[in-house]
């Protein structure tokens, strides 16, 4: 019989695509005329994968907030992998909302990703290895409508298939 092929299902974000968009938010803040003089910051914190934004108000946050993600998907960045927390009173009256950048699959989501692949009632296997799921089989024809199906579902974070072999 034949080697069995494999592949596998990752969660990774490209954090210097993410500092790009962060920069050019960070530009625009100081050059777009409602935002220039609101007092609003943005900061990101590249060894804890977060984004900081410090606003007047939650209306303004959001502006900011706004701003960034669209320079996220021009960049290619799936706005799936920013979590972002409830708004919290900072000093000075000012807001602070704290978006974390998810890297990797959470074990919940991979026991889900496994069981919806078990599911299928096709001949492949996952297996769970950190923070990634490594589907293999025989048939590649088997793993391309796993990946077929992945792609259809949501998880709530973004999925690359990777080392297809």
């Amino acid at each position: 019989m034949a080697k069995d092929s494999s592949f596998d299902v990752v969660s990774t974000v490209d954090m210097q695509e993410v500092d790009n968009a962060y920069q050019q938010t960070a530009r625009e803040l100081t050059q777009r005329y409602d935002l220039k003089s609101s007092g609003a910051t943005i900061e990101l914190s590249k060894a804890d994968a977060t984004i900081t934004v410090v606003a007047p108000a939650d209306f303004v946050a959001r502006q900011v907030i706004d701003v960034l993600n669209g320079r996220l998907v021009k960049r290619g960045v799936d706005l799936k992998s920013l979590s972002w927390d409830a708004p919290q009173a900072a000093s000075g009256g000012s807001v602070r909302v704290v978006g974390h950048v998810v890297q990797g699959i959470d074990k919940e989501c991979s026991k889900r990703i496994s069981k919806d692949i078990r599911d299928l009632k096709l001949k492949v296997k996952a297996t769970i290895d950190d923070d990634k799921l490594r589907v293999t089989s025989a048939s590649k024809d088997a793993l391309q409508e796993v990946i077929s199906y992945l792609r259809a579902a949501d998880y709530g974070i973004p999925l690359q298939f990777t080392n297809y072999r």
